[in-house]
């Protein structure tokens, strides 16, 4: 695989708005899956975002290839000291070139440790793409079916990060072009 220049990009309160924006993208994508409607003033609600901002340990990075916004992860260090990937959105013009990837394995080594994360049982390139990344970075990990809170029915992923991340393609910091700062499928 050709080395993919990917940053990831603490997104400051400042630009907000943007990080909103994405969001538009990314529940739109998702209502494919999940019954998400547009609100009356004809956008998708997503009601945590202010708390990226206001609640220790939630993190909100920009995802960058190239130099170019391309989409956004976003972690939540929970109180049971397991850190979860709440969101993670790629363009669609960048997906399936090792971006996601990339920007996957730069935010698991920003947060060494335990690991969750969920994705629809009815989103099977989500599925195809977590399994993948995960296979390569944590040698022992767990799958099992949930329903959340919110209804939908899942995969949630449990696995364990030990930094450097020694991968096939070589070290995270080796992914090329720009170095990850510090940020679907």
């Amino acid at each position: 695989m050709v080395p993919v220049a990917v940053s990831l990009e603490t997104v400051g309160e400042e630009h907000k708005s943007v990080l909103a924006n994405l969001l538009q993208l990314y529940r739109y994508d998702l209502s494919e899956f999940r019954s998400y409607e547009l609100s009356d003033h004809g956008a998708y609600v997503y009601r945590f975002l202010d708390h990226y901002w206001t609640e220790a340990g939630r993190h909100p990075f920009f995802i960058r290839h190239g130099g170019r916004l391309v989409g956004f992860a976003l972690a939540r260090e929970r109180d049971d000291g397991v850190t979860e990937v709440a969101e993670f959105f790629v363009v669609r013009s960048r997906r399936r070139a090792g971006v996601g990837r990339a920007a996957a394995l730069a935010l698991f080594e920003r947060f060494p440790g335990e690991w969750e994360l969920f994705h629809d049982d009815a989103n099977h390139t989500g599925a195809e793409f977590w399994v993948r990344v995960i296979s390569e970075v944590a040698a022992d990990w767990s799958q099992d079916q949930v329903t959340t809170s919110a209804g939908f029915v899942g995969r949630r992923y449990r696995f364990r990060i030990v930094p450097p991340l020694a991968t096939a393609g070589g070290n995270v910091a080796d992914t090329g072009g720009e170095p990850v700062e510090i940020v679907s499928y």
